[in-house]
């Protein structure tokens, strides 16, 4: 596929020149509603133009699409909203025909703007209409390429309360990390060149079947659906973090006793558990890994959802490969059938910027993203090690009625709840993610040994 380049701008996007003159008194009350919200796209052009740069808030990034009618590109707005108007400042390759639908669940659709003769550039549109959901809806392109949008704004007001400086459902770090500004730098080249900048827990599942989730339904036994946990061996609706700390752990890591969940995979009504150690890897999410900083104490969050469509497991920012078997690989929901003797596979990467403020919010979401073309946005600031699941269940055949106790495949998620031991955790973050190496457990890379051991042979701090 031909390379292409963003028009240029001529000049730094500032907020402010985003209000329009004229109306200016109607528009002061409009808030800008979709910054930073979930977005979803009908397809991309490629890994560095996805749905979420389009509500980044950057003018140096963009959502690209297929090359191909008809497209969309939707934001999820997290609550009903009256919409009062939308901005979309188009790339070269510009929309001719589109609609501006909103929806109240993603699947219907009404449409409060439309237009056959779009001819590109910043549009400034004013609408009537409501709906949590509200997209574009390409049916004819203006250029021989896709659709490319640098930012879609979504204005309004909406039945959602801006997040409290307290309350319920919102933990906070203590200390909290302020101050930082996403690195943009690119780490020099180095050689041998650096190729990967991570390292893995291995754990083994310690407690099975618990309809337990301490972190969506803390103290309240029985209320989930049933999950497989890893490492923490004392993980219960009641644990804190001062419980798992005095907990054991099914990791090789000592050091690690980090709870990790996720629903049970069932063939039928038989639970099938992984078997043996689990790869979970530790890495960086961000271009600049030596800015990647060890998780707090107690940091907690949620990856994917139980309610994910399959549209939405499949395109979000941190679906790998989804599910693969023998050489059926990117299956985005479990396959009809698997060869025999083979193991269900599933990768799903974790979001790597931290707010810096919050353990937890009342979504167990907010205070993570993804990092947008390898920088944190800069309301999540600090870059932390992206978790990767990569989870292996022996299981093969007729895989029809396998599913999770949360669903269909697309509904896989998992749940981290941090308590690794401080300086065990930095001294691998240090060696291995900042360092640029690929290690094991003990943080020991064997394509560069010269570059020694963060661990003992225990695994340990020496």
């Amino acid at each position: 596929m031909r390379k292409r380049f963003m028009a240029p701008l001529g000049v730094t996007l500032l907020a402010a020149a985003l209000l329009v003159a004229g109306n200016q008194s109607a528009q002061a009350a409009d808030t800008l509603l979709s910054q930073g919200r979930p977005a979803l796209a009908s397809s991309l052009e490629n890994g560095e133009s996805p749905a979420i740069a389009a509500f980044d808030g950057r003018a140096d990034t963009r959502w690209g699409s297929q090359w191909a009618d008809p497209q969309w590109l939707r934001v999820d707005l997290g609550a009903t909203a009256t919409v009062s108007r939308v901005v979309l400042d188009w790339e070269a390759a510009y929309a001719k025909a589109f609609q501006i639908q909103t929806s109240p669940d993603g699947n219907a659709w009404t449409t409060i703007y439309s237009t056959t003769t779009g001819a590109g550039g910043k549009q400034n549109l004013s609408v009537t209409g409501s709906g949590r959901y509200v997209r574009m809806y390409g049916t004819q392109r203006g250029t021989g390429y896709g659709y490319s949008l640098l930012e879609f704004q979504v204005y309004g007001t909406s039945s959602s309360t801006p997040p409290p400086t307290g309350g319920s459902g919102y933990v906070y770090a203590n200390p909290p990390v302020t101050g930082v500004v996403p690195s943009t730098a690119v780490p020099p080249t180095q050689n041998p060149p650096v190729t990967h900048r991570e390292f893995q827990a291995n754990c083994s599942v310690s407690r099975t079947n618990l309809n337990d989730d301490p972190i969506v339904f803390p103290g309240l036994p029985g209320a989930s659906h049933s999950h497989t946990f890893m490492g923490n061996r004392t993980t219960n609706a009641n644990s804190t973090l001062a419980s798992l700390q005095a907990g054991g752990t099914s990791c090789i890591t000592p050091g690690d006793k980090t709870g990790y969940w996720m629903p049970t995979l069932l063939n039928g009504d038989q639970a099938v558990q992984p078997d043996g150690p689990q790869v979970i890897y530790y890495k960086s999410g961000v271009i600049d890994y030596r800015s990647v900083r060890p998780f707090p104490p107690g940091l907690r969050y949620v990856v994917g959802s139980p309610s994910a469509t399959q549209d939405e497991f499949r395109y979000s920012p941190g679906a790998v490969e989804g599910f693969e078997c023998g050489n059926s690989a990117f299956n985005w929901d479990i396959p009809a059938n698997c060869p025999a003797g083979t193991q269900l596979n599933a990768r799903y990467q974790a979001p790597s910027c931290w707010d810096g403020l919050h353990l937890d919010t009342p979504d167990h979401k907010s205070h993570m993203a993804y990092p947008i073309v390898g920088v944190c946005p800069a309301s999540h600031p600090v870059a932390v090690p992206m978790i990767e699941f990569k989870m292996a269940w022996p299981v093969s055949g007729n895989m029809s009625a396998v599913r999770f106790s949360s669903g269909r495949g697309y509904s896989f998620h998992y749940d981290v709840y941090n308590v690794w031991d401080t300086r065990t955790l930095a001294a691998l973050v240090t060696h291995c993610i900042n360092g640029g190496l690929q290690c094991n457990p003990r943080g020991f890379d064997q394509y560069k040994p010269e570059r020694g051991a963060a661990l003992n042979e225990n695994y340990e701090l020496p």
